[in-house]
C-alpha cells in the first residue's frame, strides 16, 4: 500500500466514521443523564428520510437538514414521553422508535416519490457538497489545469496529499461534528449544565432536592440527543450519499452503542472508538478480498467486519465499562 493510498483510506475512514460519531455523542447525551436509548438507529433513519426527501423537493439541502433535525427531535420526544413523563421501560420504548422508522420511512417515501421506497437522487444546491481548503489540490485546480485530479495527487509531496486528500474535501457537517467533540466534553465537564445532567444520571434524588427539576434535564438530554442524530441522518442521506434508500442506516445506530461502552461514555474516547469503527468499514469498501498466507478473506468477511467488532465489544466490555448508577430506571419523586 503507497503513501497516496493510505491517506485515501484515512479519508474514507473520516467520513464514514462522521454518522458513527455524532450518534455516538448523541446516545452519550442522554445516557449521562440516566436515559437509555437504543433508537438511535430510528431516529437517524427518520432524519435521513425527510432531510433527503425535503431537499429533493424544495431544492435546498439546509430546508432538508432542518427537516432531518425535526423529524428526529418528535421521535425523541416521543422517546421522552413514554420513558420520562409515563416512566415506561426505556429500551422497548427505543425499539418500538426503530420499527416505527423502518416501516414509516418506506411508506411515506413510496407515497410521496413512487420509487420503490427511495427518494429522487440529490443534486446541486440539494445536497452537501465538499469544502475546498485554500491552497488543497481539488477538482477546481485540477479542471484549470486540464489534467485528473488522481494525477496531481499521485505528483503532489506527502504534506500537501495529507492536506488534499484527508483534510480539505470534506463537507461541512464533517467539520462540524468533529468540532463537536470538544464541545461536548466542554459542556459535560466544564459548565453547570453538564454537572447537573452528569449528575441526574448518577443521582436524581440529590439533584432534586437541590431544587433542579430532573424531568427538565433528562428532556434536555434528550432533545440534544435528537438534533445530533438528526444531523447524523441528513449526513447519510445529503452528504455521504445523494437520496435516502431504505434501511440506509444499516445499523449505525448499534455500533454507535457499541463505540459508547467501548468509549466508557466519554466524548474523547468516543471519538477514538467510532474512527476504529469507520476504519474497518473503509477497509472493506476499499480491499474487497485481502490474501493472508495464501488465504484469500472472503468479502462478505471483510464487510461484516465492523459487526463482528460491535459483538466483541459488547460481549467483552459490558460488563467492564460501568454505566451511569440511575441509567435506565425512571426517576419517581418522593412526597
Amino acid at each position: 500500500m503507497d503513501f497516496l493510498t493510505l491517506i485515501q483510506v484515512l479519508d474514507s475512514t473520516v467520513r464514514l466514521a462522521v454518522p458513527l460519531l455524532l450518534a455516538c455523542l448523541a446516545g452519550l447525551f442522554s445516557e449521562r443523564a440516566g436515559i437509555f436509548d437504543i433508537g438511535l438507529e430510528g431516529k437517524m433513519l427518520m432524519a435521513a428520510f425527510f432531510s433527503a426527501a425535503v431537499a429533493a423537493v424544495t431544492g435546498n439541502v439546509w430546508l432538508g437538514l432542518l427537516a432531518g433535525v425535526a423529524s428526529s427531535l418528535a421521535l425523541a420526544g416521543l422517546h421522552g414521553l413514554a420513558s420520562i413523563t409515563f416512566r415506561g421501560n426505556q429500551l422497548i420504548s427505543g425499539v418500538a422508535i426503530n420499527f416505527l422508522a423502518s416501516g414509516l420511512t418506506v411508506l411515506i417515501a413510496q407515497n410521496w416519490f413512487q420509487q420503490g421506497g427511495r427518494t429522487p437522487s440529490l443534486i446541486g444546491a440539494g445536497r452537501f457538497n465538499s469544502v475546498e481548503l485554500p491552497f488543497a489540490i481539488g477538482p477546481t485546480e485540477a479542471e484549470a489545469a486540464g489534467r485528473p485530479l488522481s494525477q496531481l495527487l499521485a505528483e503532489a509531496g506527502p504534506l500537501q496529499q495529507i492536506y488534499s486528500e484527508l483534510l480539505s474535501g470534506h463537507s461541512v457537517l464533517v467539520y462540524l461534528s468533529f468540532l463537536a467533540v470538544p464541545l461536548t466534553a466542554w459542556i459535560l465537564f466544564g459548565t453547570r449544565f453538564g454537572l447537573r445532567l452528569r449528575a441526574v444520571g448518577e443521582n436524581p434524588a440529590a439533584v432534586d432536592t437541590a431544587g433542579v427539576s430532573v424531568v427538565g434535564l433528562r428532556f434536555a438530554a434528550v432533545g440534544i440527543c435528537g438534533i445530533l442524530c438528526g444531523i447524523a441522518g441528513a449526513y447519510l442521506a445529503t452528504a455521504l450519499q445523494a437520496g435516502f434508500v431504505k434501511e440506509m442506516t444499516a445499523g449505525r445506530g448499534f455500533i454507535a452503542l457499541a463505540a459508547l461502552i467501548f468509549a466508557k461514555w466519554r466524548p474523547w474516547h468516543a471519538l477514538s472508538a467510532t474512527l476504529l469503527f469507520g476504519l474497518l468499514q473503509a477497509l472493506a469498501l476499499r480491499f474487497q478480498s485481502i490474501n493472508l498466507g495464501g488465504i484469500t478473506l472472503p468479502v462478505q468477511l471483510m464487510e461484516a467486519l465492523p459487526y463482528i467488532l460491535t459483538v466483541v465489544i459488547l460481549a467483552g466490555f459490558v460488563g467492564k465499562a460501568v454505566p451511569p448508577k440511575a441509567g435506565g430506571t425512571p426517576y419517581v419523586k418522593e412526597r
